[in-house]
């Protein structure tokens, strides 16, 4: 059984086992091959990850501020700091992401 996402430029056929092949911001991630015991996460996949998690993380610490999270108004220390943290983190991302496929 073959769960297989493909896109024009991502091919891949794994009829024997569950596989997951995604094509995402012109890189093929396919699950088989990511669990295997040789897979090095590449400085691309790693740069995407930190990206999504810093913009995620950013998106989360703004939205406990509209949800009430606290009992002051406002955006405290912390959340400041913790939303520093994302965008250096989604920063770092970003400048991951260029270098390609070598190993992290």
């Amino acid at each position: 059984m073959a769960i297989v996402i493909m896109s024009s430029k991502c091919y891949a056929d794994y009829p024997n086992q569950l596989a997951c092949t995604l094509h995402v911001a012109g890189y093929c991630l396919n699950s088989s091959t990511m669990l295997s015991k040789d897979y090095t996460i590449t400085k691309r996949q790693l740069g995407i990850l930190m990206f999504i998690i810093g913009i995620l993380g950013g998106i989360g610490i703004l939205a406990i501020d509209l949800v009430g999270g606290g009992q002051d108004s406002g955006i405290g220390p912390a959340q400041l700091f913790a939303l520093g943290i994302m965008v250096v983190v989604a920063i770092v991302g970003l400048t991951l992401i260029p270098l390609g496929d070598t190993p992290a």
